[in-house]
């Protein structure tokens, strides 16, 4: 019996417990769980750190100090703040007059710059800025044609105690007939706000204009509206730049410094924090982060007792040599939130390690940075070393090889810079013809992909790789014809002959360039294939060879002079070689640039040498895009010096793939008789050769840079069509000698 009471009695026992637990503990236990989820962002380890799709979102330091019993979390309040920002803040369909743009169709973007008004000074920064648009083929003089407006007015520095601040901005713009109230007005902007706040306020009323601002504060930034620029200095150049320092596909893929930082420590004011818990992650030996309090005027007022020694430490170690041997770079906020370290890390192809919470990185609407860049928290330095320790070298690789992408595609100039805030916004008025997010990510980058052209991947000579299809199967061929028909034994006549025997051959087309009109169809030998004669006389211009003709259906050009010498079996050749390389120039006559010390200047060589730049387009294939862009992408100053000399079409083209591609043209060897044709040909004219020897010149002043590749490859056809394959078999031991 008394067994019996005890068993009850511990049954009892035991009931309450259950009951004690669950009523009270596991209401505890409970908000343990949901607190620990409210807080995942801060206690959840980071195993994908080198991804941002699957980065846990940052918790800010209100959050971590604030009941979270309290009737209206931070969170909260933000989401709040956020819906007010989504239905008063500015939008495209909002703020934005789409039909002063769409008067022209795609025409229709055109953009007009205020003239600068007497006594107004301007930043060297922000002239090159203006320079970009005046000489984009976006700029217009007349402000009744314009679908967006930038400011003469130089609005890049607002920081008021900048000698480049320019006061009375409000009642400036608002004395300029076409302000209304900033609608479909563009301002570009680099520093906003001054000592000690650095806010995100330009001190005057943008209104509805559009902001194309560096260190934007994702709280602050207006998605699908702002474009996000990098903080860039006034010695970035104008157009060109330097290429990204990745030449190749070096190994191994991590450098003699694993993490490096060199850079200023403020000791009080924004930014300090960071800064000044730099020096915790510093062993000098793979892991070099330096700073230094020897900066600005009053700065030993401030200085502490870690100041000499990190000025001693800071001076052993040169940055260059960092920058070119460290596999990651921090890249910590300065006073805002963006940092000329950022531009630097993409450039050495050392892959950015952000350090800036809040931070919209430049041109967020189209690039994936999460394939460039690894981003951390300021409140977890310590976790950094441990983290860029984790990522695999072939992870290391891939965010190396992306960041000379994006360097090279939108950052390295300030052409590049402008262009780039000029596109997307183009997109957004143009959504039902814009590039997508492939395009932008993927050489050569958005400012080459035209989508006027097609919004199909396909239909670029750039993807057929990354979609895993091949080029089409026939080529068209187009014959730039100058001479009048009087014989029908002239080379043309032998030409059309040779070239509609190919199988590959879909149609021929004849630009009829000559001063007397085209002979009848009657006069043209009978071919297999259809013959389109275009009647060009009365455009009388060298570039209309490269006219993007709706006539042309295939993805192959096969362009020719009307006297060239080539044999079907080459034409066959050439054009399977081109299904190889279908973004490059596939051909035969070849020619090469080089640098002359003694002039300063670019040269030009018809030598047969080991090494060639250039193949000639009077026998070459190429894929019928470069057409589109020829005559939409290149000035119309170049063009009209081509018309104007009747000369350097060909090495303009070159010019134009090989900026592209970054690649040079693919030589296919001739057999020996092969000649170019007559002593009566242009370029037997020596006054023909300097021109081309000035284009060179030209051309390469316009694009900032020489894009021209010098390669030594030649394809030769003396095994064309051999079973090489089947007669090796008959020598198997021949390789073992």
């Amino acid at each position: 019996m008394q067994a019996r009471k005890k068993y009850v009695l511990l049954g009892l026992c035991a009931c309450c417990w259950l009951v004690l637990f669950y009523c009270g503990g596991g209401v505890q236990l409970r908000l343990l769980r949901l607190l620990t989820h409210h807080r995942s962002d801060v206690l959840r380890p980071w195993p994908n750190w080198t991804d941002r799709a699957y980065l846990p979102r940052y918790a800010h330091l209100d959050e971590l100090q604030t009941d979270p019993g309290s009737a209206e979390s931070p969170r909260q309040r933000r989401q709040a703040w956020s819906t007010v920002y989504r239905d008063s803040r500015c939008r495209m369909d909002t703020c934005f007059d789409f039909s002063r743009c769409r008067r022209r169709g795609r025409e229709g973007f055109r953009v007009y710059i205020y003239p600068a008004e007497k006594g107004d000074r301007v930043s060297e920064s922000y002239r090159k800025i203006l320079t970009s648009i005046a000489e984009s083929r976006y700029y217009t003089p007349d402000p009744r044609e314009a679908c967006l407006f930038v400011l003469g007015i130089d609005t890049l520095d607002r920081d008021q105690l900048s000698g480049q601040f320019v006061p009375n901005m409000d009642e400036r713009i608002r004395s300029f007939p076409s302000w209304n109230d900033g609608r479909n007005h563009l301002i570009f902007n680099l520093y906003s706000g001054t000592w000690p706040n650095y806010t995100e306020d330009l001190g005057f009323n943008v209104g509805q204009a559009i902001l194309a601002k560096a260190s934007l504060n994702t709280e602050h930034f207006r998605p699908g509206f702002d474009v996000s620029i990098p903080l860039f200095s006034r010695d970035h150049p104008q157009k060109g730049g330097e290429r990204g320092w990745l030449l190749r596909n070096t190994t191994p893929p991590r450098r003699k410094y694993l993490l490096m930082f060199k850079g200023k420590r403020y000791l009080t004011g924004i930014g300090s924090d960071t800064r000044n818990a730099l020096h915790h992650i510093h062993n000098g030996k793979d892991i070099v982060s330096l700073t230094t309090c020897r900066h600005g005027k009053d700065w030993e007022k401030h200085k502490d007792a870690r100041c000499d020694h990190d000025n001693l430490e800071y001076e052993r170690f040169d940055y260059q040599e960092l920058l070119h041997n460290s596999t990651f770079c921090l890249v910590p906020r300065g006073r805002r939130l963006g940092s000329f370290r950022f531009l630097e890390s993409l450039q050495a192809a050392c892959i950015p390690v952000l350090l800036s919470n809040g931070w919209e990185l430049p041109f967020s609407d189209v690039i994936q940075w999460n394939q460039a860049v690894i981003e951390g928290d300021e409140r977890l330095l310590l976790q950094v070393p441990s983290t860029v320790r984790a990522v695999p070298n072939k992870r290391v690789l891939q965010l190396r090889q992306r960041t000379q992408m994006l360097w090279d595609a939108y950052f390295s100039s300030v052409d590049k810079i402008v262009l780039t805030t000029l596109e997307i916004i183009k997109d957004r008025v143009f959504s039902h013809v814009s590039r997508n997010r492939y395009m932008w990510n993927s050489l050569p980058g958005g400012l080459l992909v035209l989508p006027e052209f097609s919004t199909h991947l396909a239909h670029f000579p750039f993807y057929y790789l990354g979609l895993g299809v091949s080029p089409g199967h026939e080529f068209t061929a187009v014959i730039h014809a100058v001479s009048p028909l009087v014989s029908q034994s002239q080379p043309i006549m032998k030409l059309l002959q040779v070239v509609s025997r190919s199988k590959y051959c879909s149609q021929i087309i004849i630009l009829w360039n000559s001063e007397k009109p085209p002979p009848s169809r009657s006069k043209w030998p009978p071919m297999p294939v259809p013959l389109v004669v275009t009647d060009s006389r009365r455009k009388v211009r060298t570039t209309s060879r490269f006219l993007p003709h709706v006539a042309i259906e295939t993805e192959a050009v096969l362009s020719l002079d009307e006297d060239t010498v080539l044999l079907t079996s080459e034409v066959n050749f050439a054009f399977l070689v081109w299904r190889s390389f279908p973004d490059r120039i596939v051909g035969y006559p070849p020619r090469s640039h080089f640098w002359d010390p003694l002039k300063h200047a670019w040269g030009y060589t018809s030598k047969w040498t080991n090494e060639y730049s250039i193949v000639l387009t009077g026998a070459a294939f190429y894929h019928r895009y470069y057409n589109f862009l020829f005559s939409h992408y290149l000035p119309q100053s170049l063009r009209t010096l081509v018309d104007r000399t009747s000369n350097c079409e060909d090495i303009l083209m070159n010019f134009l793939v090989s900026a592209a591609t970054h690649l040079p043209p693919v030589k296919v060897a001739q057999r020996k008789q092969y000649k170019e044709g007559t002593k009566s040909a242009p370029w037997a004219n020596p006054e023909h050769f300097t021109q081309r020897q000035e284009c060179v010149n030209t051309f390469a002043s316009w694009f900032g840079y020489m894009p021209l590749v010098h390669s030594q490859l030649r394809l030769d056809p003396v095994l064309f069509k051999d079973q090489v394959s089947v007669l090796r078999k008959k020598y198997k031991d021949l390789e073992r000698a």
